[in-house]
């Protein structure tokens, strides 16, 4: 484990956290308050989607393109009569 001041982490950013790579690291304030700092693993993200089930539709990719183009449409009409 590595503890830093507030003033060195602020200092030594990259070392702080390329040494969170390896280990833990702390920084402490003069308030004496404690900051612990941990790597985000990428793999250990998971998608805003995941877990969304697909839903079948007898719908042809063009019809789907024109529908949203019409709701588009639609919405940039309101906008300029109102």
């Amino acid at each position: 484990m590595k503890v830093y001041n507030y003033s060195e982490a602020r200092q030594n950013f990259t070392d702080v956290l390329n040494t969170a790579l390896k280990e833990e690291v702390i920084i402490t304030r003069r308030d004496g308050s404690r900051f612990k700092i941990i790597p985000i693993d990428k793999r250990d993200e998971k998608s805003p989607l995941e877990g969304i089930k697909g839903v079948k539709a007898n719908i042809t990719t063009q019809k789907l393109v024109e529908t949203i183009r019409e709701g588009r449409e639609g919405r940039d009409y309101f906008k300029k009569k109102f």
